[in-house]
């Protein structure tokens, strides 16, 4: 039984999430303790709870501690159930860190899965499923894995009531690790401006801001369709395509929160993804760990990846994946604004 301390480093949701799907693949009994004790709620949330149950339930795990408030959770995974699972998180939870937790077990099924998941899809402290969909999944299709994704309907924050299908084949011949240290040439870039049960007037003066702010024409401002009962909502959106990476920026809108500030959030966010040199950026960096270990201690080989920045929570991420994995994980600075990540084999 291995046991992992939910207080260190970041001290967030992801220590739990990242042991959760380690367990999983690795068939490693598991104890957390102190499941976010420094945050001002600490132990499992209803977000956290749906992230266990469905491990639970792709795992067949024999599972102690499942319950609201929890500081202390025993995961004993089982046998792995690929094929068809629908979760539903009963909230506004993100369904995308549910599938992020899952994920890396059922892309190492020998059968592929199919599966629903209901709640949140736009949340300001989760990945977003257009993040996923353009930023995420490309990085894992050149890793060997084939994820299709589906957005059913938007599900924003605190309403929820989103929905999600995505499709996952594991990789035939093994996972293939690659080495991403240069973003390339700039293909494409664009914004948009969700609102539902919002007036539009609110996404033409977001995206006036940001037209003006990057010199973008009006064929790179758009609003595209979102039913209005999806609402409400407003999520404010940069894509940057390059030739080997996409990066995808959000800044949400809020109660009281002025357009020229939503856009001032999401302008921070561009202009230093793009003041560095690094092939990634803060987030991207973090959720390409996991897969990219998985992948060196599958094939016996290195990863190497830039980022424009190394967060908190990629160090602890990092961390646990040492815990559980014999991968070695090794951070240099190459300037301002780029990291180096290698990935190597361990003992």
């Amino acid at each position: 039984m291995l046991t992992i301390d939910g207080s260190t480093g970041e001290g967030g949701g992801q220590i739990l999430r990242t042991s959760l799907s380690l367990s999983m693949v690795t068939g490693q009994p598991v104890t957390i303790e102190r499941i976010r004790a420094r945050r001002p709620k600490p132990g499992l949330m209803r977000q956290h709870l749906a992230c266990v149950l469905a491990a639970q339930a792709v795992s067949g795990a024999q599972v102690s501690g499942a319950e609201l408030g929890s500081q202390t959770l025993v995961f004993e995974p089982g046998a792995l159930r690929p094929g068809e699972h629908s979760f539903a998180i009963g909230s506004a939870g993100s369904c995308l860190l549910v599938l992020q937790t899952v994920l890396p077990a059922l892309m190492l099924a020998d059968a592929p899965s199919r599966l629903t998941l209901s709640g949140g899809t736009h949340n300001p402290l989760a990945p977003n499923f257009h993040f996923i969909e353009r930023s995420f999944l490309p990085l894992l299709a050149r890793l060997g894995v084939k994820v299709g994704a589906s957005l059913r309907r938007h599900g924003f924050y605190p309403a929820g009531g989103g929905e999600l299908w995505a499709s996952i084949e594991p990789p035939a011949g093994g996972l293939r690790p690659f080495d991403l240290l240069e973003r390339g040439a700039q293909v494409e870039s664009f914004a948009e401006s969700l609102v539902a049960a919002v007036p539009r007037r609110v996404a033409e003066r977001e995206l006036a801001l940001i037209g003006e702010a990057m010199g973008w024409s009006p064929e790179q401002l758009r609003v595209p369709n979102v039913r209005q009962n999806e609402g409400p909502g407003n999520a404010l959106m940069a894509t940057l395509a390059h030739e080997h990476v996409t990066e995808v920026f959000t800044s949400f809108g809020e109660k009281s929160v002025s357009s020229e500030q939503v856009a001032k959030r999401l302008l921070s966010e561009v202009r230093a993804y793009q003041s560095g040199t690094g092939a990634v950026g803060a987030h991207l960096a973090d959720q390409l760990a996991l897969p990219a270990a998985l992948a060196v201690q599958h094939s016996g080989r290195a990863m190497v990846y830039t980022c424009s920045e190394v967060t908190e929570h990629l160090r602890t991420n990092l961390a646990v994946i040492e815990r559980f994995l014999p991968v070695r994980a090794e951070l240099s600075q190459q300037g301002a604004r780029r990291w180096c990540v290698r990935l190597s084999p361990g003992l």
